[in-house]
């Protein structure tokens, strides 16, 4: 099962008390940021710390920035810095964490994530993005718990149900698997993951018919899902069309899944 990412960077820091030669640069680093020029904002922030070399903000923002253009270890910095100048920023240690988990330090990323939600009980994402780390270091129960707490807190985020999905499907929870599948897509109807994560479990249930259909979605929305093809050729042998899921499986290999050769050997030599 593929798991879907609720990973984000949390909301922008505001402008409070600079000095009026701090203040534009700062404005225009944020400016640039909601515009996507990531290496401008870069460069704006570095203006403000010239002048202010002590404010939070502008290092928690320029860490922003360069965890946009997935330089990890130098927005892992600028928040060590942030969080030092001021240790009550619940969203840089958010941010912080999403750096982490980016770099593979999982427990690392669940303190983060701990501590963003002692200082803000009510974070949904913190709890989300933890349940994910804790799933990533095979803590599945403890995944469960984040998820849905995160769930209450905010019943409108796909991404949360999908996950929570995968953590049930793991457990054997197939049935109620789907339900969260469903909500999801409810939620989000054009998210590929989700529609190949239900197909997933249709198939485990032995629905190949229903789970067809949602490969068929998979590949409208994404048609470059080399696993969608695989998954639709298993699920139409199982029903007997042989030609039709031989056709997809050549199609998965095609487009470099290699496994998909081994099941033609086993089920498409004689075609």
């Amino acid at each position: 099962m593929k798991t879907s990412i609720v990973l984000t960077i949390a909301a922008l820091s505001l402008f409070s008390s600079y000095g009026q030669d701090a203040k534009v640069p700062f404005n225009n680093g944020l400016s640039k940021i909601e515009s996507g020029d990531f290496k401008g904002a870069i460069a704006a922030f570095d203006s403000v710390l010239q002048l202010e070399p002590n404010d939070a903000e502008a290092y928690t923002n320029r860490a922003f920035a360069k965890a946009m253009l997935e330089d990890y270890t130098g927005a892992m910095a600028d928040y060590n810095r942030g969080i030092e100048l001021d240790p009550n920023d619940a969203d840089a240690y958010s941010n912080r964490a999403v750096a982490k988990t980016r770099l593979r330090d999982y427990k690392g990323a669940i303190d983060d994530y701990t501590k963003a939600i002692q200082l803000d009980p009510k974070n949904a994402k913190a709890y989300a993005n933890r349940g994910n780390d804790k799933h990533e270091l095979s803590d599945r129960d403890g995944a469960m718990l984040d998820y849905n707490k995160a769930i209450e807190l905010d019943a409108s985020n796909a991404a949360t149900y999908i996950n929570r999905g995968v953590a049930k499907n793991e457990s054997g929870d197939n049935k109620g698997a789907m339900a969260d599948y469903n909500k999801g897509i409810e939620l989000d109807p054009q998210d590929p993951d989700a529609y190949i994560n239900r197909g997933l479990t249709k198939a485990l249930l032995k629905d190949h018919r229903g789970a067809i259909t949602d490969y068929n979605k998979v590949i409208e929305l994404d048609p470059k899902n080399t696993n969608a093809y695989y998954q639709r050729g298993l699920s139409k042998i199982e029903l007997a069309d042989k030609d039709g899921g031989c056709t997809d499986l050549s199609k998965a290999g095609e487009m470099g899944l290699l496994k998909s050769y081994d099941v033609i050997k086993k089920h498409c030599q004689a075609r």
